[in-house]
């Protein structure tokens, strides 16, 4: 872990998307924690719990690669193109270090089905051809994989289902393959319209025990070692106060909500619990829903789990009706709660504020206006090494005698 990750994309500056890929990785790890400092440099710290960053592996660690396509369809290149305008700057990173031996053996049996299939890779100059990227996303849990070709149209799909078979004979391990449509000349990486292939839509994933499922278009972890111990944390955290009701805002596919919730559940079999998670995406609504199902949650006479499609500062609006949760998790994009929800927060008093985040200088901004709360504990995550990018979670808790 102490060695610089060997890259020849990098050293031949091909690719440069790993901009500290020549520091040692402590030395990355210890740049992100100052960082998170500075941005914490506003806040009392004198009473929160530190907990030494969380570390990832060097290598091997994503489960995700998004490929663009260019080349010819003999000759498939599947990676990145620095420059629109040239296509002669297309570089093929099949042998990125990055992912797992588990992805980069998928690459030479597509590219022969691209070839196979007459999937002409989409030129950006001459706006011709069909194929525009190759989407992969794998499941530690089962080693199953998702795939997806994102396609100008569906001109193709005759031609693909033709080969699909031949395909899924060579990997098996391929669960869910489906077609996505993105007519426009756009930087813009895949449609509205999606069509499956396979009877399977979904890819079962697993952390720390709790089953969450992956949809296509849908936001998940891309580091799976990372995101299990991130969740892991939540549940300790927490597991011990005194919670019965819990919010999970922006929850996503219901990661932090279920563990949370698992870890009570375990900690006392007999308290009455509940969990609403609200969610922007239908989609990854509908993911959770699945999870609460499988896990159990909803079997009882009174629901114990409601996942919502909404949006999460409108919910919070409402929550004067409804009764306050003594728990509030938000996992917010990168441009943080924002706010009106954070001041929303900060004058709803619940007791506790589990706060993770994908983007410490907007979590500042955020912290700044929960003034009515501390931090208890706090940790960051490697979530994405060799870059300046990081996870950090927060434990808050409320101190009635703040002043403002």
């Amino acid at each position: 872990m102490s060695d610089c990750l060997s890259c020849v994309y990098y050293r031949q500056q091909q690719c440069t998307s790993c901009q500290w890929l020549t520091l040692e990785y402590a030395q990355q790890l210890s740049r992100k924690q100052q960082h998170l400092q500075q941005q914490l440099a506003a806040v009392d710290l004198t009473t929160a719990d530190r907990l030494p960053p969380f570390a990832s592996a060097s290598s091997g660690f994503r489960n995700k690669a998004k490929m663009v396509v260019s080349g010819s369809v003999e000759r498939p290149i599947l990676g990145i193109i620095n420059d629109p305008d040239d296509p002669q700057s297309a570089v093929d990173l099949c042998a990125c270090p990055l992912y797992p031996d588990t992805i980069r053996h998928l690459f030479p049996p597509l590219k022969d089905f691209i070839a196979r299939a007459g999937l002409v890779p989409y030129n950006l100059l001459k706006r011709k051809g069909e194929l525009k990227y190759i989407l992969l996303t794998e499941s530690r849990y089962s080693g199953k994989i998702m795939l997806r070709f994102v396609l100008r149209s569906d001109n193709k799909r005759p031609l693909i289902q033709r080969e699909l078979a031949g395909l899924l004979q060579r990997l098996p391990q391929l669960a869910v393959v489906s077609l996505n449509i993105q007519p426009q000349h756009a930087a813009i990486l895949e449609g509205e319209q999606e069509i499956f292939l396979t009877e399977q839509q979904v890819l079962e994933e697993r952390f720390n025990g709790i089953p969450l499922f992956i949809r296509p278009q849908g936001f998940f972890q891309t580091n799976p070692l990372v995101a299990t111990a991130l969740y892991r944390q939540a549940q300790d955290w927490v597991r011990q106060l005194p919670i019965s009701r819990l919010w999970d805002l922006f929850c996503g596919v219901g990661g932090f909500g279920l563990h949370c919730l698992t870890a009570l559940k375990r900690q006392n079999p007999n308290q009455t619990l509940s969990l609403t998670g609200i969610e922007i995406s239908a989609s990854a609504i509908a993911s959770a829903n699945l999870s609460a199902e499988v896990l159990g949650f909803n079997r009882q006479e009174q629901r114990e789990v409601h996942f919502q499609s909404l949006d999460s500062a409108a919910f919070a609006a409402t929550g004067e009706q409804q009764q306050k949760p003594q728990l509030v998790i938000v996992n917010p994009p990168r441009r943080g709660i924002g706010k009106p929800l954070a001041q929303f927060l900060n004058d709803f008093a619940t007791p506790f504020i589990l706060y993770s985040s994908c983007n410490a200088v907007s979590m500042s901004r955020d912290l700044k206006i929960l003034r009515n709360y501390r931090i208890s504990k706090v940790r960051l995550f490697d979530m994405f090494p060799h870059t300046s990018h990081y996870e950090v979670l927060l434990l808050l808790q409320y101190q009635a005698d703040s002043s403002d």
